[in-house]
């Protein structure tokens, strides 16, 4: 088995990393950060109101469109109390890099991490015309390279422009990895390499960089996919640089080939001027000395005749050599422009060069990371199909709340093998439902609810969910048939009774308290009502039991 394993990893190696001999790239950017694991802690209960996938991206789009319309100049779309983009350019210097920046206001109900991508991604799409997998990428990446510079405004100020950095708050900026902390706190950098550019519109190094990477490599799946995602983008953006660069080179070339044919231009128009200039000054000499032979012989007309011609001859002559000179002045500025022209391409062709072999660069170092990860997910799955007796039990997520997390335990050593990412598990009860697990979940704050959830034994996930919302400190009781939980009816609370598909089967005319206790028995249920007296219900119609 271990033969085969090691088999497939081989294969998997060849593939990713190319042929021709690779060298590792050191990212540029070694900064102090705040948060080095970045573990997203996002609101997994149920909602009092779910938005679709396209209501969360039009969220994205609706501000994106006027930043694509005029995406040259500064400007700030949305409202600052709910999503707002501050798209902060400034083209007057190249000096540090232009930004946009997501600002997510007060009142935003945005508690997912995934969400909160899809917004960026659906914007990114809008305002610059990434593809959606692209864009989703890269939204990854951008929230990541956030949550490592969280209120470390030292890191954004070394790379960009002060147009950009007069708006960050050090105490916000960047991005919480607590969703809680987000609403009013958040000031999301997305940074702009070109925006003309196509693929290389946002600054993929940047988001990218070794504390990023690294951050990543710290989930259990090391975010593999993603990360070779990225790499598929960098490999793309090198592909592209070389092209404009090998374009850019082909200008070079034929701007250097016209200036040389204009230096040999001027060199002619200057050994003309010369000739020029020298017979201007031997028809001056000539002119002055006739001229002087006509005045010593007054009368003699033919020698007056003679001095009046040569004196426009010489003029003549000046005038030539003026002219020419003027042709070579001409023709230098031509030289000294198609001089510039090629200066610049050739300027672009290396600079697109830089480019394409630095994306390259760093495209070949990510793939050995990312098959050296592979290999070890790999191991670490290999040995975690070895564990055959597990068992599940309750992390505690918040001691104050008294919130728990449903997490799976290997039986033989005691250790935690995967923990849920629900971590809103109320009271600390969590009961069998078939193959899977019932709890009390969720939080009345934001878009927030308190629901009964029934979670999957595999992923421990929210796979179903009751339509009707629970007490924040309901106990949760089974029969073995039913689930028995306080929910909330109007502005009072009644005993309700679910079954296993979490759909509301009935509810008591008693009103109870939130926290009432519920004790099932074969003689009815036991609960506390509004006042505070115990009731006994009828466990077929949960109507009260009293004596005649």
């Amino acid at each position: 088995m271990m033969k085969k394993i090691f088999f497939i990893i081989s294969i998997l190696i060849l593939f990713l990393i190319p042929l021709q001999a690779l060298q590792v790239n050191k990212t540029e950017l070694e900064k102090a950060t705040i948060n080095a694991n970045i573990v997203f802690q996002n609101y997994t209960g149920p909602h009092a109101k779910i938005d679709s996938i396209d209501e969360i991206r039009a969220i994205g789009q609706q501000f994106a469109t006027p930043i694509n319309q005029d995406i040259t100049t500064s400007n700030q779309v949305g409202d600052s109390n709910y999503y707002q983009i501050i798209h902060a350019i400034d083209a007057s210097t190249n000096t540090g890099l232009d930004a946009d920046i997501l600002i997510v206001g007060q009142n935003a109900t945005v508690d997912h991490i995934k969400n909160l991508r899809r917004i960026i991604g659906a914007y990114l799409e809008t305002a610059y015309g990434y593809s959606q997998e692209d864009a989703d990428t890269l939204s990854v990446f951008i929230t990541v390279y956030n949550a490592v510079y969280y209120k470390n405004l030292n890191a954004f100020l070394e790379v960009y422009k002060k147009v950009v950095t007069e708006n960050l708050d050090e105490n916000i900026c960047g991005l919480s990895v607590n969703y809680q902390d987000w609403p009013g706190k958040t000031q999301i950098v997305i940074p702009l390499s070109n925006i003309n550019g196509g693929l290389s519109t946002i600054e993929t190094s940047i988001i990218s960089d070794k504390q990023v990477v690294q951050s990543m490599q710290e989930d259990p799946e090391k975010q593999i996919e993603v990360r070779k995602d990225m790499v598929d983008i960098k490999e793309r953006e090198a592909n592209n640089a070389t092209e404009e660069a090998q374009a850019a080179q082909k200008e070079a070339t034929k701007a250097k080939e016209e200036v040389s044919e204009e230096k040999k231009v001027l060199q002619t128009t200057k050994e003309e001027a010369i000739e020029a200039q020298d017979n201007a000054e031997e028809a001056k000499e000539e002119a002055i000395t006739a001229q002087k032979i006509a005045e010593e012989n007054p009368d003699n007309l033919e020698l007056q005749k003679i001095a009046q011609e040569k004196q426009a001859e010489s003029e003549n002559k000046d005038e030539i050599a003026t002219t020419k000179a003027q042709e070579v002045e001409a023709q230098e500025d031509i030289v000294e422009e198609k001089q510039a022209i090629a200066t610049e391409k050739q300027t672009e062709a290396t600079e697109k060069q830089a480019i394409a072999d630095k994306k390259q660069s760093e495209a070949q170092d990510e793939r050995i990371e990312i098959a050296e990860d592979q290999l070890a997910v790999i191991k670490a799955k290999a040995e975690a199909a070895k564990i055959i007796h597990t068992t599940y039990g309750l992390k505690m997520s918040d001691t104050k709340k008294m919130l728990s997390t449903l997490v799976l335990i290997n039986s033989d050593t005691g250790l935690m093998i995967k923990e849920s990412p629900v971590s809103y598990i109320r009271n600390r009860i969590v009961l069998p439902n078939g193959e899977n697990y019932t709890a009390v979940v969720g939080e009345n704050s934001g878009n927030g609810a308190v629901k009964l959830v029934t979670l999957d034994k595999d992923n421990m996930e929210i796979i179903d969910e009751s339509d009707y919302f629970i007490a924040e400190d309901s106990v949760l009781v089974s029969d073995g048939q039913s689930f028995y939980a306080i929910l909330q009816d109007s502005t009072d609370y009644v005993l309700g009774k679910f079954n296993t598909d979490l759909d509301l089967v009935l509810k008591s005319v008693v009103s109870v308290l939130p926290q009432s206790p519920i004790i099932v028995s074969e003689n009815g249920i036991s609960v506390t009502d509004a006042n505070g007296m115990i009731k006994l219900l009828n466990i077929k119609d949960l109507s009260e039991i009293q004596t005649e």
